[in-house]
């Protein structure tokens, strides 16, 4: 049974400190270094309901304040899943990881960033640092960017001779990268005030965005890691922030909201202006995830709600999908990728959606296995075929917990239909 202890300096920015105890103290994480799990399970998909019982409670069980018709069980859909991997390193709680280019890269309570080759993740190399605890990771073009709870960002190139290569280039800010304004008698700080809690980029603007539980949103501009704006996006402090290919940026905080910016060009010193707030039923918001193609957004919450928006192509506007519901503790992590959508939670268990062609999700599995919260996940899909037709070999998810282990999970949808029956409770909001 896991207990919260008080929280300790070098714990990350808003999560809570992690014991692990059991009966038999020399039991605790007795398996090996890395262990392949080859164990399947074949089971119809579970309802997006809460109705199993979480091994590690770190609070009361919330009661979510929404209504909603959940998911129904479609008797024709099979899910096949699996853990494939399971690993323990001596680097703490893994807090973070991204992916790109067929590496995955992983962060942890310690200065090192482990480096995975994929598909079949085996560590290939590391990233090392002074400064400790990687809160967040992001990957652009064989850049590797690392936001440490020192509120610095590191910075690494990655080169593809011969063998994968990292070298250290640079850190946000730099040094003295602040500015004294002797005529307004300001200082304007480049570097956050509180830790910094996500990262995002924008490729084709050439923007590195960064947020913090300083309430604030930094833009820095890649090509000379400069800061551009200090973007004052919520009242309380932000828990992550994504940025789609159009430029529009998402932001979600404590105060129960997410905001949308867009980017003006000719507004000088204040080029993002707030477009919509998008409300979130009361609960704050702890992670958010976008598809590829920008079409939905979902934003996890501390009551366990996973709400999703999906965004109009003519209309220009966001409506309101709905709750997925399941989760009995906050959602703390989410990831999309093709159809389908991962979410970790507090209660240690990690959910498979799948989207159906009319926008309604479907729960295909509960894996289970962790023992502490789920802080972290990554999804990839493999799709095989001939010609102009590809079929779904199912997702490969990659779970990091704070109970120290690494897991990677195979899920597979015996059947193409996924459909679901959730209530369509529609709100429009409007993209200026």
């Amino acid at each position: 049974m896991a207990s919260l202890d008080s929280p300790r300096p070098d714990s990350p920015p808003n999560i809570p400190s992690l014991a692990i105890r059991t009966q038999d103290a020399t039991n605790k994480f007795s398996r090996s270094i890395s262990h392949k799990e080859a164990s399947f399970a074949e089971t119809p998909p579970r309802l997006s309901s809460t109705s199993l019982s979480p091994r590690l409670y770190l609070s009361q069980p919330s009661s979510p304040r929404l209504s909603f018709t959940s998911s129904k069980q479609d008797h024709d859909l099979h899910t096949i899943y699996r853990c494939i991997s399971s690993v323990l390193k001596k680097d703490g709680q893994i807090l973070s990881i991204a992916a790109s280019n067929g590496l995955a890269y992983t962060g942890s309570q310690g200065s090192i960033i482990r480096i995975w080759k994929l598909p079949e993740f085996a560590e290939c190399g590391q990233l090392k640092s002074k400064a400790n605890m990687v809160v967040s990771l992001q990957v652009s073009n064989d850049k590797v960017y690392a936001a440490y709870a020192d509120c610095k960002i590191r910075v690494w190139h990655r080169t593809w001779e011969g063998a994968v290569k990292h070298v250290r280039v640079a850190t946000i800010p730099k040094p003295g990268g602040y500015v004294r304004s002797y005529i307004t008698g300001k200082d304007k700080m480049m570097k956050h005030a509180a830790p910094i809690t996500s990262l995002a980029i924008n490729v084709s603007d050439d923007i590195l965005y960064s947020a913090s539980l300083d309430r604030t949103v930094k833009v820095w501009r890649i090509s000379d890691l400069k800061c551009m704006e200090t973007i004052q996006a919520h009242r309380e402090p932000i828990n992550a922030i994504v940025v789609a290919d159009d430029g529009v940026l998402y932001t979600a905080s404590d105060d129960a909201t997410v905001r949308v910016w867009r980017r003006n060009f000719c507004s000088g010193d204040r080029p993002h202006s707030l477009t919509v707030t998008l409300p979130a039923k009361y609960s704050p918001v702890k992670t958010l995830t976008l598809t590829a193609d920008g079409g939905f957004l979902y934003g996890g919450c501390t009551d366990g709600y996973i709400h999703y928006w999906l965004k109009g192509w003519f209309s220009g506007q966001l409506q309101y999908g709905g709750p997925l519901q399941g989760h009995t503790h906050a959602v703390m992590c989410l990831a999309t990728a093709a159809s389908y959508v991962v979410s970790g939670s507090a209660d240690s268990s990690c959910r498979v959606w799948v989207r159906d062609p009319e926008g309604q999700h479907k729960c295909l599995a509960v894996l289970l296995g962790h023992r502490g919260p789920i802080r972290c996940v990554a999804a990839f899909v493999a799709a095989c075929g001939t010609g102009n037709e590809e079929v779904d070999d199912g997702c490969t998810i990659c779970t990091g917990s704070l109970d120290g282990v690494l897991k990677v999970w195979r899920v597979k949808c015996a059947s193409s239909t996924a459909r679901g029956t959730l209530q369509n409770n529609c709100e429009y909001f409007e993209l200026a």
